[in-house]
């Protein structure tokens, strides 16, 4: 045996993967479904996330709506509202004295200048069973888009006459709605409670010497049942 000759090269031939002609043109049924000649897969993962973003866009989309729906509701219900301070309400009698008028109407401008209305009201009701106990109201009509805002500048025009008012917080409005505080101020009297309630339509507040906030709440609420009407 001849172990001089050459080495026998025994690799194999490489295979020739370049497509050809035939391969550049396949037909259009073996392109992927859902998909168009050219047109690159999509990952799913995309899609999904695409969906989940347009579906999310949408719920907010008609939960804003929905939310500016009762917006519209409240402003429409709220809007038309007068007041008016009969002789007796709540159990109590207006004080027509020339110095409670007088007070009632110092009261009515001071919060006429600083909120602008359409129409405002000012009273002064005793309490027959103890004279200490009378409810200062005033307030006025006008339309308020911010209702809430407007009874805070309330609060703090008595707070200019009177000290702050501390401890403010929201109470039960009642039927009529809208939003009601109740806080108290220092006097020299001691600790008067104060309350207010403010809708789209009216904004009114009230002080009440001798009283809890609590009980001054609930005689607010009455009444604002009585001088409080809508259209």
């Amino acid at each position: 045996m001849d172990l001089t000759a050459e080495p026998v090269d025994l690799a194999p031939e490489p295979i020739d993967i370049t497509p050809g002609p035939e391969d550049d043109h396949r037909d259009s049924d073996e392109l992927m479904p859902g998909f168009e000649e050219g047109e690159e897969e999509r990952p799913a993962g995309r899609s999904r996330r695409r969906n989940i973003v347009l579906g999310s866009a949408l719920v907010l989309g008609l939960a804003g709506a929905v939310v500016l729906g009762v917006a519209g509701w409240q402003v429409v219900r709220e809007k038309d509202a007068r007041l008016q301070t009969p002789p007796k309400v709540a159990g109590l009698a207006r004080d027509d004295s020339e110095r409670a008028k007088a007070t009632a109407d110092y009261l009515r401008n001071a919060f006429a200048a600083d909120v602008d209305l359409d129409k405002s009201v000012g009273a002064i009701y005793s309490d027959p069973a103890d004279a200490k106990r009378s409810v200062l109201l005033f307030g006025g009509t006008t339309l308020l888009w911010q209702p809430e805002r407007d009874l805070d500048s309330l609060f703090d025009l008595v707070a200019d006459d009177t000290g702050k008012v501390t401890d403010l917080h929201e109470v039960e409005a009642g039927e009529l709605g809208g939003t009601m505080k109740c806080g108290t101020t220092a006097t020299d009297e001691g600790a008067l409670s104060v309350c207010g309630w403010a809708d789209h339509g009216s904004v009114a507040l009230a002080m009440f010497p001798g009283r809890t906030v609590d009980d001054s709440a609930a005689l607010f609420r009455q009444i604002r049942a009585t001088v409080q009407t809508r259209s």
